[in-house]
């Protein structure tokens, strides 16, 4: 029997930031105070696991559990404090709103921009061109700035880049829940047909728990930045819903 190949291992994962206090402008001049002092934010906590090549993980958890700051982690926005990420020489990408454009951009500089990131040359990326444009369907926004555009628009062009140019490892981070309802469907179709491949590697974070049942092998849920369970689907997400009183 052919073993397995690993795309990613995450081990003994600890990541924290610096957070700034809250303070509001009256206070922090009627006191003079000073600038606010940092606290450390430990957002993930000795979380482990790993993904063979073609399975699809799904990982879920109420908001500020850590879920979005590991997908940065892996693809190497954050730096671990401690703990290892392999990739096993893999491509990734990010699909998350918020991340990966300059804004002043246009829509159709940053499709070159966010294509060479993600190591394509000029050429593939010309060579996929237009399939991006056409399948984002923005209309003339694509030469408008990106700072102009929707959530929605947003979303629609950051799917498109990294569905078309397609990596070894595809991290997405709830963006198939943005969009129009005609868009979620597209998209969701296309993710559908890229996971068919049983050599392309996927980890999606969603608050849709149907989402995740249907697409996802196995799915992580993490707890206050540590690894609450893992296993199948439906025994992962029917615990999940039961402690968050869903059922």
């Amino acid at each position: 029997m052919k073993k397995k190949r690993i795309a990613v291992t995450v081990e003994n994962l600890y990541i924290t930031y610096r957070g700034v206090q809250r303070v509001s402008i009256r206070k922090y001049w009627s006191k003079l105070r000073g600038l606010p002092e940092s606290n450390i934010v430990e957002a993930v906590k000795g979380v482990s696991f790993e993904i063979e090549e073609g399975k699809i993980l799904g990982i879920i958890g109420r908001n500020g559990s850590g879920k979005s700051t590991m997908l940065r982690s892996i693809t190497g926005i954050f730096s671990p404090d401690k703990g290892k990420i392999n990739l096993h020489g893999n491509t990734v990408s990010l699909l998350s709103i918020g991340v990966g454009f300059n804004k002043s951009l246009t829509g159709y500089e940053n499709i070159y921009l966010s294509g060479m990131l993600l190591g394509f040359s000029e050429e593939k990326i010309k060579e996929k061109e237009q399939e991006i444009i056409d399948f984002a369907d923005i209309g003339d926004f694509i030469d408008k700035p990106v700072k102009t555009y929707s959530s929605g628009m947003y979303s629609k062009l950051a799917f498109a880049i990294t569905a078309v140019l397609e990596t070894d490892v595809m991290l997405i981070d709830e963006v198939l829940s943005v969009g129009d309802t005609q868009f979620k469907k597209k998209s969701y179709n296309k993710m559908k047909e890229l996971i068919s491949d049983d050599k392309r590697t996927v980890i999606i974070v969603s608050h849709d728990n149907n989402t995740i049942r249907e697409l996802c092998d196995e799915v992580l849920w993490l707890h206050e930045g540590e690894t609450k369970m893992i296993g199948k689907p439906d025994e992962v997400i029917e615990a999940y819903e039961k402690f968050m009183g869903v059922v």
